[in-house]
C-alpha cells in the first residue's frame, strides 16, 4: 500500500469554508443566550425591531441551511477518504470507523467541556450509519435521502405533539429555569460542565432527534460527489439555473413562515412548525441552491483555506466565544441583545479567513485536523510543510 497524498478538490474546500462561516451566524445566540432564545427572541435577548429582524434574517437565510451544507460536505469527504484509502490498497471502511470514533471523542469533549451546541459527536454517529451506503448507486442514495427526510418530518410532528415540553423548550422558559441556566453559565468552568451533563441533550439524544435529517444531507453529499455536482464539474449555466430556482422557491417560503411566527408572537408550537416540521421538506432544496451559487465563485483563495481547517475554525470559535460569554472568561452570558451579537461577525470572520493561509504555508494540516488524523491513524504525522506533501480532502 502506498501513501502518496491525492490532490485536494478546491471546490469542496471552498464550500466548506463558506459553510463554517455561515454556521457561526446561526450559532451566535447559542453561545450568548439561554437555550430557548436560539429559536425565539421572546425567550431572551430582546424583542426590539432590530432583535426580531436579526432573528428573521438568520432564520430565512441561515438556520439549518449552513449546517445542512456542512453535513453534505461531510458525506462527500467521508466517501472520498474511503475510496482513496481503498484505491491505495488499504481498508477504507476500517479507516472511516477509526476516524468516526476519534471524532466522537473530540465531539464529546467539545460538548461537555466547552459548549453544548456540538455537532461533531452527532456527525460521528451518523457517519457510522452512512458507511452502509458508500457502495450505493446514485439513485439509491437519492431515494434513501428522501426516506430520511420523511423520517425527519415525522420526528418534527412528534416533537410538536409533546405538549408542555414544547412550551418549556421552545417557548418562554420560566423565570426560575432561566435564572438557573444564567447562573450556571456565568459561574465557573466546573459549574458549566455539571450543567451540561445534567441538563443538556447528549449525543445519542441528538442522534435520535436530528440523525435522520443529518443522514439525508450526508447521503446527498455522497451523491453530489459521485455526480460531479459538488466538485464543480457541471456547466456554469446549470449551476446558475439550480441556484436561481432553488433559492427563489424556498427563501420566500421561509420568509412567509418567519412573518407568521412573528405575527403569532413566537408561540412555541409555531416555532416547532417553523424549525422542525416544514424545514425537512424545504431545506435540502435551499442547501442545493446555496451550493450551486457558491460553486459559481470557486477559487483557491482564503475561503478555500478556511475550509481546509474547518474543524480548527469551528472549535476555535467555540473557545473564543465561550471565553467571552461564560463565567470562566468575561462572563457576558445573557447580557447582550440579540442584534448586538452580530457585531462580532466581522472580527470573527476576518480571523477565520486570515490565519489559515499563513498556517497552511507552514503546516500541512490545521491543528485540530492534525490531531484527528494522528489519533485516527494511530501514528505520528509530521506537521511542518517542508517535511510533507499536501493531504487529501
Amino acid at each position: 500500500m502506498t501513501d502518496t497524498p491525492a490532490p485536494r478538490i478546491v471546490a469542496l474546500d471552498h464550500l466548506r469554508g463558506a459553510a463554517v462561516l455561515g454556521i457561526l451566524i446561526a450559532n451566535l445566540p447559542g453561545f450568548a443566550l439561554p437555550v430557548a432564545a436560539y429559536f425565539s427572541p421572546a425567550a431572551w435577548g430582546g424583542t426590539t425591531p432590530a432583535d426580531v429582524t436579526a432573528w428573521a434574517i438568520t432564520y430565512v437565510l441561515v438556520e439549518g441551511k449552513m449546517r445542512g451544507l456542512f453535513a453534505m460536505l461531510f458525506g462527500a469527504s467521508m466517501l472520498l477518504v474511503i475510496e482513496r484509502a481503498d484505491a491505495r490498497g488499504g481498508n477504507g471502511a476500517a479507516l472511516h470507523l477509526r476516524r468516526m470514533a476519534t471524532l466522537f471523542a473530540i465531539g464529546c469533549a467539545h460538548l461537555y467541556f466547552v459548549w453544548s451546541g456540538d455537532i461533531l459527536s452527532l456527525y460521528a454517529l451518523v457517519g457510522c450509519v452512512a458507511l452502509l451506503f458508500t457502495a450505493a448507486p446514485l439513485r439509491l442514495l437519492l431515494f434513501a435521502a428522501a426516506a430520511c427526510l420523511l423520517l425527519a418530518l415525522a420526528n418534527g410532528l412528534a416533537i410538536a405533539g409533546l405538549g408542555t415540553v414544547v412550551e418549556r423548550v421552545f417557548g418562554r422558559s420560566t423565570p426560575t429555569d432561566l435564572a438557573r441556566e444564567i447562573a450556571a453559565m456565568r459561574g465557573g468552568w466546573r459549574g458549566t460542565i455539571i450543567w451540561r451533563w445534567r441538563e443538556e441533550a447528549g449525543p445519542f439524544t441528538a442522534f435520535l432527534a436530528n440523525g435522520p435529517e443529518t443522514l439525508a444531507y450526508m447521503l446527498l453529499g455522497m451523491a453530489g460527489l459521485r455526480s460531479g455536482f459538488l466538485t464543480g464539474a457541471w456547466p456554469r449555466r446549470r449551476y446558475t439555473v439550480i441556484a436561481a430556482v432553488a433559492l427563489l422557491t424556498t427563501l420566500p417560503v421561509f420568509a412567509l413562515i418567519a412573518a407568521r411566527t412573528i405575527a403569532r408572537d413566537f408561540d412555541a408550537h409555531t416555532i416547532v412548525l417553523a424549525s422542525f416540521v416544514v424545514p425537512p421538506l424545504l431545506r435540502p432544496i435551499g442547501v442545493a441552491g446555496y451550493a450551486a451559487l457558491l460553486l459559481l465563485t470557486v477559487r483557491n483563495g482564503r475561503l478555500a483555506a478556511a475550509g481546509r481547517v474547518a474543524l480548527s475554525n469551528y472549535l476555535g470559535c467555540s473557545l473564543a466565544l465561550t471565553a467571552l460569554f461564560y463565567g470562566w472568561g468575561a462572563g457576558q452570558f445573557a447580557r447582550w441583545d440579540r442584534a448586538a451579537l452580530y457585531l462580532l461577525l466581522p472580527p470573527m470572520w476576518v480571523t477565520m479567513l486570515a490565519w489559515p493561509r499563513w498556517w497552511l504555508a507552514r503546516f500541512t494540516h490545521g491543528p485540530a485536523e492534525w490531531l484527528w488524523r494522528c489519533a485516527a491513524r494511530g501514528t505520528w504525522i509530521t506537521l511542518r510543510r517542508e517535511h510533507c506533501e499536501r493531504d487529501a480532502n
